[in-house]
């Protein structure tokens, strides 16, 4: 009889200057494996994409369809759309069409494949919360954050309070020290929130921070990548845990 612990791929879309999603989203997929029996390998494909303008995400987007077919070759279990503002920028509710067009490609190859993309993992994750208000830590210019909290509001939640750090390029993005963010969120007010949202942007590292900042607020506290995680989790149809991640991956959801 074979006891082997089950082996999934993890596939990830990638914009071509981040590096955090392939740290933190493996990170929590580790920390897992060290209380349940799954195992985990993780594969990416990159679109270009080095500063965070309008323009640059919409061509970005663009390039999805061709990583989605290449990760789709490698029979990955699950792909992740790994850059939250591309799929916002694009428009109200975009998440559902872009999920359809990334699926759609898998099933043109072959092999029909979950899709997750950022932007709709952390409207479902906020939903699995319980969230009806919410505040929004972004590494991004004003009117970009101004584009997510619009995008987040038309889901039907309400964003009391944003903090935009306005940091243009990506690597800069993904250079911030998440414990930070133990100072930052200060600046915002909580009043009535019912989930803290630590990194609204996949490239912005918070993972580190979120358990203690769960401590601080007393708060659930969660991020973009802490979502597409759970979400990950749930379409492979496992057990949507992980010692760390906050109350999201407690168990409970």
């Amino acid at each position: 009889m074979n006891t082997a612990p089950k082996k999934y791929r993890i596939g990830q879309i990638v914009p071509s200057s981040n590096v955090t999603m392939e740290t933190e989203i493996p990170a929590i997929f580790r920390a897992r494996e060290t209380v349940l029996p799954e195992c985990f390998t993780f594969h990416s494909s990159r679109m270009r994409m080095k500063k965070v303008t309008k323009e640059e995400l919409e061509a970005m987007d663009a390039m999805s369809l061709k990583c989605a077919l290449e990760l789709s070759d490698a029979h990955v279990d699950v792909m992740g759309y790994a850059c939250l503002v591309a799929i916002m920028s694009m428009g109200r509710g975009y998440h559902c069409v872009s999920e359809v067009n990334l699926h759609q490609e898998t099933v043109a190859n072959g092999f029909p494949t979950p899709i997750v993309t950022s932007a709709g993992a952390l409207i479902n994750g906020l939903n699995t919360l319980g969230a009806k208000k919410v505040a929004v830590v972004t590494p991004y210019m004003r009117p970009l954050t101004d584009l997510v909290v619009d995008y987040i509001e038309h889901q039907g939640f309400e964003v009391v309070d944003s903090i935009a750090l306005e940091i243009p390029d990506n690597l800069e993005v993904a250079a911030q020290d998440p414990m930070n963010l133990l100072e930052i969120y200060k600046r915002l007010d909580l009043t009535g929130v019912d989930v803290l949202v630590a990194s609204a942007c996949v490239q912005m590292p918070s993972l580190e921070a979120i358990d203690l900042l769960e401590q601080a607020t007393g708060l659930p506290v969660t991020s973009a990548a802490v979502c597409t995680t759970y979400e990950m989790m749930k379409k492979l149809g496992i057990e949507a845990k992980a010692p760390i991640g906050g109350t999201l991956l407690s168990g409970r959801f």
